[in-house]
């Protein structure tokens, strides 16, 4: 009988790697911003990260999609989401290793450096999950302005621990908690939105009304938005009451997203649902300001973790894959794209770790505090927009078998442009640059005196951006070519300053001085493009 020869010519599973250990500038990086005593605990979760298990885990929990189930058997209203038991494992391992915890219970200073470690490495491995991270994550802000629910809610909220039964808190080991904010008539302007508070006394309200997108609709609680008399206030909204009966919470249904589907995102419904005020009564966005900062800095992490996630796939297949009698990684024209791809992925591993560090020290220091404010937005713009064509350039390596479901770069693809729609599109964020340079001028001298730290070879793209920022008419239409310039002169200054003299001049000459083409590939001749594929290699692969 015939058999089937065995496969030749194909790459090994890549599996059984350490995203920690073995990414040189990554442990570089964290360790120059402040964040280096977290690496023993960034070694367990880079190995877990490239585990075969996580990866099965991963898969599974994105190929069996989150179910609905509105009712059970006996007709009883239930509004229960259904998981995969993939995607509960992949929880309590993401919860269990304090992803949404750390920079609330560390004391240490680079806590935010440190997390930004452990979220970036989640993120080169699923991400549905880090949707219910990051909102828990940043909710702790928003409950912090309430120290009553934050005494009953946080202890629980910063456990190290995964908790899924539908509970009052009180007999729960670990909480986790949402948001749900845009309605389908305004979307990102939520001074449309129309769902309504009335009181009920001793400070509890009834809510009625929808919301158009509500992620993760079996966390424990929500912070939404209605409106009082006094106007357009934020509120917290238990799923389970006091006396363990569930609060009134319709989902309607579950979004068929393009992505993300391990993660169920949600229409739902209020009608007499109980709720309580948090922080002023009428000034709701401005109360939820601070929780948005934080989930926009977990997408610039994410976005550049997920980059590198797609890099060391190419990465991968090229050096052990041959075609013309080569390795594709010694073919000239791979290498050009090979190294291509390595200058953005470092680029923004380094945006995003040097902003981490900014949240550590904008407590005790005003330039770092303005820095937090400005360069936030613009890197979560930045990031989110070179996402998708990293993605689809680290598929086109590995060809057809980059197409496939087998491989995580289908599902990487597909995820690629979430980051930049979630937490405020690019116009949305572009006009909130402005609207931050407007409101804070000296701003713009902190970030300039950010940006000449890399020397004379950025003092052009200084001056540029100063002429840009000084041309007042039509200001709002030239948004995103503004945030465009000032994001790439920083991941200029922070190539020139940290990393090697090959990448650092390449992305120069690419990027801030133009000698590029229109796709990845097009680094001009002097570029040393088998220096920096090798030092964007994981190390020992």
């Amino acid at each position: 009988m015939e058999t089937t020869p065995e496969p030749a010519n194909q790459p090994p599973p890549f599996a059984g790697y350490n995203a920690w250990s073995q990414d040189t500038i990554l442990v570089e990086s964290v360790k120059r911003e402040g964040g280096g005593w977290i690496a023993e605990r960034a070694d367990r979760l880079g190995e877990l990260v490239g585990s075969e298990r996580v990866q099965t885990l991963a898969a599974q929990a994105n190929r069996h999609v989150p179910e609905l189930k509105t009712h059970d058997r006996y007709g009883n209203r239930i509004d229960a989401v259904e998981y995969h038991p993939a995607y509960h494992e992949l929880m309590a391992l993401a919860f269990g290793a304090g992803l949404h915890s750390l920079t609330w219970t560390e004391t240490r200073p680079g806590t935010w450096v440190a997390r930004a470690a452990l979220n970036y490495l989640w993120n080169q491995a699923e991400n549905g999950v880090a949707c219910p991270v990051t909102m828990s994550f940043a909710a702790v802000r928003v409950l912090r302005t309430d120290p009553g629910l934050a005494a009953e809610w946080e202890p629980k909220l910063l456990a190290s621990d995964y908790d899924p039964r539908p509970l009052p808190i009180s007999s729960k080991r670990a909480v986790t908690i949402g948001m749900a904010m845009t309605e389908r008539q305004g979307g990102s302007d939520l001074r449309a939105n129309s769902t309504q508070a009335a009181p009920l006394g001793g400070g509890e309200y009834e809510l009625n009304g929808h919301k158009w997108f509500c992620s993760a609709p079996m966390s424990d609680a929500f912070f939404t938005l209605a409106r009082t008399k006094a106007g357009l206030t934020c509120f917290f909204v238990p799923r389970s009451l006091p006396d363990g009966n569930r609060n009134p919470f319709f989902i309607q249904r579950l979004k068929d997203k393009c992505g993300n589907r391990s993660n169920a995102s949600s229409e739902i419904e209020y009608r007499g649902t109980q709720a309580r005020i948090v922080g002023e009564e009428g000034r709701g966005i401005a109360t939820l300001i601070g929780m948005a900062h934080l989930t926009r800095f977990d997408i610039v992490v994410a976005s550049a973790g997920m980059m590198r996630a797609a890099l060391n796939q190419a990465l991968h297949h090229a050096l052990h894959r041959q075609a013309f009698g080569r390795r594709l990684v010694e073919q000239p024209l791979m290498q050009n794209v090979l190294a291509d791809l390595a200058l953005e992925a470092e680029a923004a591993t380094l945006l995003a770790l040097r902003l981490a560090r900014a949240f550590d020290s904008s407590g005790s220091d005003e330039r770092e505090r303005l820095l937090v404010r400005l360069t936030t937005p613009i890197a979560k713009y930045w990031l989110c927009k070179r996402l998708p064509s990293v993605a689809v350039e680290a598929m086109e390596c590995l060809g057809g078998n980059g197409y496939v479901e087998e491989t995580p770069l289908a599902r990487l693809y597909r995820e690629a442009p979430l980051n930049g729609i979630w937490e405020g599109s690019g116009n949305v964020i572009c006009l909130d640059v402005l609207r931050s340079i407007q409101r804070e001028p000296e701003s713009i001298e902190a970030l300039v005196g950010e940006i000449g730290r890399g020397g004379d070879r950025v003092k052009g793209s200084v001056a540029a951006i100063s002429q840009l920022l000084k041309e007042t008419a039509g200001v709002e239409a030239r948004a995103r070519r503004i945030v465009e310039s000032i994001a790439i002169a920083l991941q200029a200054s922070l190539m020139l300053q940290h990393a090697s003299p090959e990448a650092a001049d390449a992305f120069c000459t690419s990027r801030l001085e133009g000698d590029w083409g229109r796709a990845f590939g097009t680094l001009p001749a002097g570029a040393h493009c088998e220096a920096i594929v090798r030092r964007a290699r994981l190390a020992l692969s």
